[in-house]
C-alpha cells in the first residue's frame, strides 16, 4: 500500500513552477536560458515598504499574531478597498493568508462539499481547478477563446449553471491573458448571477493596479451591490508592490465564510510572517505613484512583444488590458517538424522544443485550459525580451 493519499492522484504540480524551475536547471548547467515563465515582476519591493519590515523587526514584532491577520493590517485592507473600489467591510471581515494562493485554498476547502461545482472560465489560472479537486469540488470548464476577448460571456455562464454550482471564479485581469473585464461587462455578468442566488462568486483582483490604455478596473461587488454578501474579494500585494516573496494575500467577505476560512488556516499556517504583515500595511497605506512609472515600462515591453510575436510565421497575439502575459496562438505551426524531425504536435512540444532549441523558456496553453496557446510573462527586462522574441521568431522559422 503506498504511502502517498489518494487524494493527490486529482491534482498535479504547478506547471508555471515547473517551467520556472527547469529553466533555473539549464542555467546552473551553463545554458543560456531566457525565462519567460514567471509571474514575478523584475521591480525590487518599494523601499518604504523595506524600511517597514526592518522597523517591524527592530520594535520586535516577531511573534505570533492573530490567525486572521494582525488588526492593524485588517484595518488598512479595509480603508483600501473603501478608498479603491468603494466597499465597505469590517476588520471582521478579511481574512489574510500567506500569498492569494492560500486565501484560494482555504476558501475552497471552507465552502465545497463532495461533488459541488465550480465554473473557471478557460484560459485560467493554474490553481484553480486543482484546488477545487483537492477540496472534493468539481471543476466546469467554460471556454473563452480570442473570439470573445478570452473573456466569460454572460450567455455560457447562464448555460454552466447548475443546482450543483457553488462557486464561479472570475480573475480579472487575468492570469494567462491578461484580459480585463470592463465595468459594463461585469454588469452583464451580474445579471445572470442575480437570477441564479445560490452561486457564490470569486473575484481574484490580484493584478488590479496592473492596467494599460486608460483601462478602469472595477470589481464585481462594486459593479453590483447586491452580490457582495455572496461574493469573496480576493486580492493582495504580490504583483503590484513586487512582493511575491512576501507571501501576503487577502480575501474579504461575509463574516460566516472568513471565520470559516480561518479554521481552516488555524490548522495549517495559522498566520503569515509578522513582518510581511507590517510590510503589507504600509504598502496600502503609502504612496502608488511608482506604479505609473512601473505600468508605463509594463506597457511598453507588452507592445514590443505583442509586435514580435507577430512577426513570427505562424503565430498570432492580441493585445491584453492588463496584468503582464501575453498569450499566443501557436496554431500556425502544429503540424510542424523541428530540424530533428520532431512533429509540433500540440502547444506542449512546441515549448519543450522551444526550450531545448532556442533557450526560451515559456509555459504551454495545456497548463491554462485551452489550446494551442502558450503564456509569456514580459515581467523581464527589455533586452530580454527582445532577444527572446528573436530566438522564438529564429525557432518558427526553422520549422518546415
Amino acid at each position: 500500500m503506498s504511502i502517498v493519499a489518494t487524494r493527490l492522484s486529482v491534482i498535479k504540480p504547478s506547471p508555471t513552477i515547473a517551467v520556472t524551475t527547469k529553466a533555473a536547471e539549464l542555467k546552473a548547467a551553463g545554458r543560456d536560458v531566457i525565462g519567460l515563465g514567471a509571474g514575478e515582476p523584475d521591480f525590487d519591493t518599494p523601499e518604504h515598504v523595506k524600511d517597514a519590515a526592518v522597523a517591524a523587526i527592530k520594535a520586535g514584532e516577531t511573534k505570533y499574531t492573530a490567525v486572521p491577520g494582525t488588526p492593524a493590517l485588517r484595518k488598512a485592507i479595509c480603508a483600501k478597498l473603501k478608498r479603491e473600489n468603494d466597499l465597505d467591510y469590517t476588520p471582521e471581515e478579511i481574512t489574510v493568508g500567506c500569498g492569494g494562493k492560500q486565501t484560494i485554498y482555504n476558501a475552497l476547502m471552507a465552502t465545497l462539499n463532495e461533488g459541488e461545482e465550480v465554473i473557471v472560465p478557460a484560459p485560467y489560472w493554474v490553481s484553480y481547478p486543482d484546488i477545487t479537486l483537492l477540496a472534493g469540488g468539481v471543476p466546469v470548464f467554460v471556454p473563452c477563446g480570442p473570439e470573445v476577448g478570452f473573456k466569460l460571456q454572460p450567455a455560457d455562464l447562464d448555460k454552466a449553471i447548475t443546482p450543483k454550482t457553488k462557486w464561479l471564479v472570475l480573475n480579472s485581469p487575468s492570469n494567462p491573458t491578461g484580459a480585463a473585464y470592463a465595468e459594463s461587462e461585469l454588469r452583464a455578468i451580474a445579471d445572470v448571477l442575480l437570477k441564479h442566488p445560490h452561486v457564490w462568486i470569486m473575484t481574484d483582483d490580484m493584478y488590479e493596479h496592473l492596467v494599460y490604455d486608460g483601462f478602469k478596473f472595477t470589481t464585481i461587488a462594486q459593479v453590483e451591490p447586491k452580490l457582495k454578501d455572496r461574493t469573496l474579494t480576493l486580492n493582495g500585494v504580490s504583483k503590484s508592490f513586487a512582493m511575491t516573496g512576501w507571501r501576503v494575500g487577502y480575501a474579504a467577505g461575509p463574516v460566516e465564510v472568513i471565520k470559516a476560512m480561518n479554521k481552516i488556516q488555524s490548522q495549517s499556517t495559522t498566520h503569515t510572517s509578522s513582518v510581511s504583515q507590517a510590510a503589507a500595511k504600509a504598502a496600502l497605506e503609502g504612496p502608488l505613484d511608482f506604479l505609473a512609472e512601473r505600468n508605463a515600462v509594463f506597457k511598453e515591453r507588452r507592445d514590443l512583444v505583442v509586435k514580435m510575436i507577430n512577426e513570427c510565421p505562424g503565430l498570432s497575439v492580441g493585445t491584453p488590458e492588463g496584468a503582464f502575459y501575453v498569450y499566443p496562438s501557436c496554431a500556425g505551426v502544429i503540424g510542424k517538424k523541428t530540424k530533428d524531425g520532431t512533429v509540433i504536435e500540440n502547444d506542449t512540444v512546441f515549448v519543450t522544443k522551444l526550450l531545448e532549441e532556442e533557450g526560451v523558456a515559456a509555459v504551454q496553453g495545456a497548463a491554462f485550459g485551452l489550446e494551442p496557446y502558450f503564456r509569456i510573462s514580459y515581467a523581464t527586462s527589455t533586452e530580454n525580451l527582445t532577444e527572446a522574441c528573436i530566438r522564438i521568431k529564429r525557432f518558427c522559422e526553422s520549422l518546415a
